[in-house]
């Protein structure tokens, strides 16, 4: 038996709601993925798809086997680790009194979750050289949510291309003299606007945006206006 799995799990929506898929991949003893799957969810929120990805991955491990499970949804960790136990006592209900969104998969993950020995790890999605495992199940779940096919090496499918909302890095030059300075303003003034999205795509924190939503240049790529502010402040 192995002392521990690691895996990583995500979940994609293409408008929030909109056409979505959820994925999970288990890596070998060198963290390379190994096993994988992946599956459309029709029209479906980020969350839901999230949450959906984490059921599945605990539903095909073993569960006397310690699990590592990376994820960059910061709402669906939370959704199990931190608000969970005041929803149970709550009688299902947040704290303001209002039913809990989601409730039939947090649910299920409580109950497949209970007795055995899960580590959640938090990763940032879409960095440069992030994490392998992450990256893998985000373009499986993309590619998911975008074909509405399921996907997996079971069914020997081949690896997932790049999800199309990835952003690319674009090359940096650093110009010299005047000419650097009028840049340095330029950027400046331009980091700050705020455009609408042409397509749909992810923020730093783990939330997608639509396509016509306002978005904005963050330091790892567009998202969110409100975020670029919390980075900032």
């Amino acid at each position: 038996m192995r002392e521990r799995v690691v895996a990583a799990c995500d979940g994609a929506s293409k408008g929030n709601p909109g056409p979505a898929g959820w994925a999970w991949v288990v890596a070998d003893a060198s963290e390379s993925p190994v096993s994988w799957e992946a599956g459309p969810l029709g029209k479906a929120t980020n969350n839901v798809a999230e949450l959906t990805a984490l059921e599945r991955l605990l539903t095909a491990t073993d569960p006397d086997v310690p699990l590592e499970i990376r994820m960059d949804s910061q709402y669906a960790m939370k959704a199990v680790t931190t608000w969970l136990p005041g929803w149970k006592r709550n009688g299902w209900k947040t704290s303001a009194g209002k039913p809990v969104a989601n409730q039939d998969l947090v649910v299920r993950i409580d109950e497949l979750l209970d007795g055995r020995s899960v580590e959640f790890r938090y990763v940032p999605a879409h960095q440069v050289d992030g994490d392998r495992l992450n990256d893998f199940a985000d373009r499986a779940a993309s590619q998911a949510a975008t074909v509405q096919e399921p996907a997996g090496s079971e069914l020997g499918s081949p690896e997932p291309p790049p999800a199309p909302d990835t952003p690319a890095k674009a090359p940096r030059s650093r110009p010299r003299g005047g000419a650097a300075r009028t840049a340095k303003g330029s950027a400046a003034k331009g980091s700050s606007r705020t455009i609408k999205a042409k397509f749909p795509g992810r923020c730093q924190c783990g939330r997608s945006y639509a396509a016509g939503e306002p978005i904005t240049k963050n330091d790892s790529g567009w998202g969110h206006p409100e975020c670029r502010t919390a980075a900032t402040a």
